[in-house]
């Protein structure tokens, strides 16, 4: 079973914030022994990124955000100070017996303190070692430290993220969760898993090289293979789809739902649903290519149509039909507090 395919393995973690965590955190998931270095008394940065915060099994006055509790699972965690003699060489003998250690430092922090890959291959030529950085290893940019945010944009992902320019709330939008972080921790994880299967072969580890940077723009996809073959630069289009149509969120009469139109099959059958059938033989829409040239008025005329019916009507008709669709859950309205129990929560922070 997965959850033990890497039993046995041990991993070092020396990340914090949230790319290396999420690496070391799926190797946890599939069975690694991880340990989790941290700084004594400040630890992971993650820690006090609340409210909110889980308050300590034990009853002390320590605590954990949401945010660390989410990409630290499965680890233990040890306070050790690399920065001194001592703390160093606590740290060398752990990598001593580790197979994999994941680190996320300025480039060069760790080499003044031995524990650079180069170190530590001397003493554990086993060792795979993973360093996450915001620009790579060398170039103009390598010292530069790098948060997510600043990737989504100098990436590209939110230059077509976000409402077209001359619409209500028109500009640039990051995700809403840190995507270039979690799509670096995953690529991190494939190159782990690959180069311990590589192991296997050559009874050797070596030194993965993994940037925000590069995962950004390798996140662009489908969008950046777009610009190659036009070179069109890709346009912010809110909910819609680049490629696909109709792929994107409609108000019905009571809430939201997602259309997820993906072939010609699949539009003919909605527009029996919605009773329109004929849409499906028209000229301008029978093709998905057709119905991206006209998608302003295609978009007008479901935008009249959806409203019709309820959520409920529509998405029963659509599982009859076999019509893609998905949920969109409308944000309840937080629920109306005191002044004092507002100023209790604020003093408790």
């Amino acid at each position: 079973m997965l959850h033990r395919a890497l039993e046995g393995v041990r991993v070092l973690d020396l990340s914090r914030i949230l790319a290396g965590p999420w690496c070391t955190q799926n190797l946890a998931d599939l069975g690694a022994e991880v340990t989790k270095v941290e700084h004594p008394g400040r630890g992971d940065d993650t820690r006090g990124w609340g409210p909110p915060y889980m308050s300590a099994a034990d009853g002390s006055d320590a605590r954990l955000s949401g945010y660390f509790i989410s990409c630290n699972r499965g680890k233990r965690s040890v306070a050790i100070d690399y920065g001194t003699p001592e703390g160093a060489a606590q740290v060398r003998e752990l990598a001593r017996e580790a197979d994999v250690l994941v680190e996320n430092y300025k480039v060069g922090t760790l080499r003044r303190y031995r524990l650079d890959y180069d170190s530590l291959k001397a003493i554990n030529p086993r060792l795979v070692y993973l360093s996450i950085t915001g620009f790579g290893q060398d170039g103009p940019m390598a010292d530069k430290p790098g948060y997510d945010y600043v990737f989504q944009g100098m990436g590209g992902l939110m230059s077509y993220t976000g409402q077209p320019d001359g619409s209500p709330g028109a500009g640039p939008l990051r995700t809403g969760v840190a995507v270039v972080d979690l799509s670096t921790g995953m690529y991190a994880t494939s190159a782990v898993l690959a180069a311990l299967y590589q192991r296997h072969a050559t009874g050797v580890g070596q030194h993965l090289d993994i940037a925000l940077l590069d995962v950004a723009v390798a996140l662009n996809a489908n969008q950046g293979a777009n610009y190659l073959l036009s070179g069109e630069n890709p346009q912010r289009s809110g909910n819609a789809h680049p490629n696909c149509a109709p792929y994107e969120v409609f108000r019905c009469a009571d809430g939201y739902l997602i259309l997820a139109i993906g072939n010609d099959g699949q539009f003919a059958r909605f527009c029996a649903v919605a009773g329109m059938a004929d849409l499906a033989q028209d000229a301008r829409y029978a093709t998905n290519s057709a119905r991206i040239e006209n998608l302003p008025q295609l978009r007008a005329l479901l935008t009249e149509i959806f409203p019709t019916r309820t959520r409920t009507e529509w998405t029963d008709a659509f599982d009859a039909a076999g019509v893609p669709w998905g949920s969109c859950p409308t944000r309840r309205a937080a629920r109306p507090t005191s002044s004092r129990a507002s100023s209790a929560r604020g003093s408790g922070r």
